[in-house]
């Protein structure tokens, strides 16, 4: 099992729902991290609670759809000299349920592949070049289940977009140290999920995270957090890489 701990791991949407219940499991394994939501002001509480519980931390801020603010947002982590080895691209935006569909508006495709799709590849780029060449490295790219729902077009067509990139760049990546997946928590009850989703934010964990600690050398997977649901970490990794292979 891959050993994250004392490795500087930065969770993107760590203030509320997946990314807070991500936060404060890494931290009881030992990770430090990097917090970060649109204001820093909106991680005050979880950034308390990781380092009561023993991690290192700190916070960082950027609106997602703002690619100039994500590039102060990753300069400004270099410029504390942190070596980041893991990532989990959690935060996303569902931008609306258009219940006429066929009037969905350009905005929602603009708006949604901005922060759902740019955004995470966007970070990923800034980081893999450190991990080849470190030898080492874990990138996790939270995605969805969703399908069947012109509804939410600019949402799913996002979340397909970021499966294709994932998994292409992961043919890169196969065979390395340096591991690129998909997890997908399921239809939970968080801000995005919304009060009729039947899952509870707590059944996502550990699945939500176990794609950063497989050590099987396998890229390209997709992780449905529901699987795991109840099982330790460690449960968890073996069903992973016993069951879940890469696409290649």
């Amino acid at each position: 099992m891959y050993d994250i701990s004392g490795k500087w791991t930065l969770i993107t949407g760590a203030s509320r729902g997946i990314g807070y219940l991500a936060a404060r499991f890494l931290a009881q394994r030992g990770a430090k991290l990097i917090l970060h939501s649109r204001t820093l002001a909106h991680t005050q509480r979880v950034l308390g609670e990781v380092k009561a519980l023993g991690a290192e931390a700190f916070a960082v801020e950027a609106e997602l759809s703002d690619l100039d603010a994500v590039q102060r947002m990753l300069r400004g982590i270099d410029a504390r000299g942190v070596q980041v080895d893991a990532v989990l691209n959690n935060a996303g935006v569902q931008v609306a349920y258009r219940t006429d569909y066929l009037s969905t508006p350009a905005e929602d495709y603009t708006a949604s592949f901005s922060i759902n799709t740019i955004a995470p590849m966007m970070i990923c780029y800034h980081f893999l070049p450190g991990m080849i060449a470190r030898g080492s490295g874990r990138i996790l790219n939270v995605t969805s289940g969703i399908r069947l729902d012109p509804q939410q077009a600019g949402y799913s067509a996002s979340k397909a977009a970021l499966d294709k990139v994932t998994i292409d760049l992961g043919s890169k990546l196969q065979g390395t140290d340096v591991t690129i997946n998909l997890t997908d928590p399921g239809w939970c009850r968080t801000d995005l999920g919304g009060p009729a989703a039947p899952n509870a934010p707590e059944s996502a964990v550990p699945g939500i995270v176990v794609g950063l600690f497989v050590d099987d050398k396998k890229s390209g997977r997709y992780l449905g957090a529901q699987h795991f649901t109840g099982m330790t970490l460690e449960a968890a990794v073996r069903k992973a890489e016993a069951e879940f292979d890469s696409p290649y």
